[in-house]
C-alpha cells in the first residue's frame, strides 16, 4: 500500500498522511480518521519517502578506528546514550586504524544521506582535511583537536606528564618510553612531549636507546619492552602510551624474571578494566572516555540545530590511578 492508497482509507489528503508522519499541523478529526486507519492497515510509511519530503534522515555516522578496543566503546556508549534518548540511530563504520578506510567512509557519509558525522581519528592527513570541508552536514571530532572544527579531546600531554612525573618522584634515575605513532597528535605526540617534560624537569636526559614507538596492542608493547631491556643499562621505569602497551611490557617482564615495580616501573594510560586484574595491578590514568562521547553528541544536536560558524575545542582532564605497577618508595 502506498501513501495515496492509504489516504484514500483514512478518508484524508495525502499531504495530511504526509504532516501526520512529519509532526505538522493537523486537524484533531483528520489525526483521528488516520490513527484508525493504521490501525486498521498496518500501514508503514516509505522510510526514504519520508527522510526526501523532511530532509531528515534519523540516522548519524559515525567512524572508529577499531571495534575491539574498551576506551571506543567507552565513547560510543556515551554517543549512543545522548542520540538515542533523541530517537537518532547510530550508523557504525569500524576502519580497524586504516586511513585510507577513514577516507572512503567520510566519502560514504558525505554522498549518502546522514544528518550528521562524529569522526574518532587518529591522523589527519590533507585529504582528510580536503574531504571535511566537502561535508555537507555538521562534523563533530572526538579524541583529537582540528581547527575549524568542534572537537572533543583529552589532555594527553598533562597525562603523560602526570604519570611520569610519579614515577620519577620515586628517585628512579633511567626512564623509559613505548609510545604510539607520531603522527597521532594525541596518544602519540602530545603524550611524548608530557613524558619528556617530565624528564627534563628533573634534571635528566631523554635517552633515544631507552625510546620506543609500539602499536596500540600487547603484542607490540611486549616486544618493544624487550627491545628496551636489551640494552646493557635497564629502565628503571617506562612510561607506556597505552594500558594495552603496558600489558605487554608487564607480560615480558613476567616472563623474564623482572620485577615490577622493584626492578622496574610501569605505567600506561586509559584504565582499562583488565589493567586493574593484571598480575601487578597497573598504575594508570583515568580519561573520562564515555563523558568524551555524551559531549560530542550533545556538540553535534547543537550544531545540527544552530549551525554556527563558531567552532569550540572542549578538553577533558584526567585522574592519576595507582596502583601496585608504581608502588616502589624512594
Amino acid at each position: 500500500m502506498n501513501i495515496s492508497e492509504f489516504a484514500k482509507e483514512a478518508g484524508v489528503s495525502v499531504s495530511a498522511v504526509s504532516r501526520y508522519f512529519n509532526d505538522g499541523y493537523l486537524a484533531d478529526d483528520k489525526r483521528e480518521k488516520i490513527k484508525a486507519a493504521l490501525e486498521r492497515t498496518g500501514y508503514v510509511p516509505s522510510y526514504s519517502a519520508r527522510t526526501v519530503r523532511s530532509k531528515v534522515t534519523k540516522l548519524i555516522g559515525v567512524i572508529l578506528p577499531k571495534l575491539s578496543s574498551e576506551s571506543i566503546s567507552r565513547v560510543t556508549e556515551g554517543i549512543s546514550d545522548v542520540l538515542g534518548k533523541e530517537g537518532f540511530e547510530l550508523l557504525l563504520v569500524n576502519t580497524a586504524n586504516d586511513y585510507n578506510r577513514e577516507i572512503s567512509s567520510l566519502e560514504l557519509f558525505r554522498q549518502n544521506r546522514v544528518d550528521g558525522v562524529i569522526l574518532l581519528a587518529s591522523v589527519f592527513t590533507d585529504l582528510h582535511r580536503s574531504l571535511l570541508a566537502k561535508m555537507r552536514v555538521p562534523v563533530v571530532i572526538i579524541g583529537q583537536q582540528l581547527k575549524g572544527y568542534n572537537c572533543v579531546c583529552h589532555n594527553d600531554f598533562g597525562a603523560a606528564y602526570s604519570m611520569t612525573k610519579l614515577m620519577l618522584s620515586k628517585g628512579v634515575k633511567r626512564p623509559a618510553l613505548i609510545c604510539a605513532n607520531h603522527d597521532d597528535k594525541a596518544a602519540g605526540e602530545d603524550r611524548r612531549k608530557g613524558f619528556e617534560k617530565a624528564v627534563e624537569e628533573a634534571g635528566l636526559t631523554v635517552d633515544p636507546k631507552y625510546c620506543e614507538t609500539a602499536k596500540f596492542s600487547m603484542e607490540s608493547g611486549y616486544e618493544k619492552a624487550k627491545r628496551l631491556f636489551s640494552n646493557r643499562a635497564k629502565p628503571d621505569c617506562i612510561f607506556c602510551a597505552t594500558d594495552n602497551i603496558a600489558a605487554g611490557a608487564m607480560l615480558y617482564c613476567r616472563e623474564n624474571g623482572i620485577k615490577v615495580p622493584d626492578d622496574v616501573m610501569i605505567g600506561g594510560i586509559g584504565d582499562s578494566r583488565f589493567g586493574r586484574v593484571l598480575y601487578v595491578p597497573l598504575s594508570t590514568v583515568h580519561l573520562h572516555y564515555k563523558t568524551a562521547g555524551i559531549e560530542g553528541a550533545k556538540m553535534l544536536l547543537s550544531e545540527m540545530e544552530s549551525r554556527s560558524q563558531v567552532h569550540r575545542i572542549l578538553q577533558l582532564e584526567y585522574d592519576i590511578i595507582e596502583r601496585e605497577s608504581t608502588a616502589k618508595e624512594n
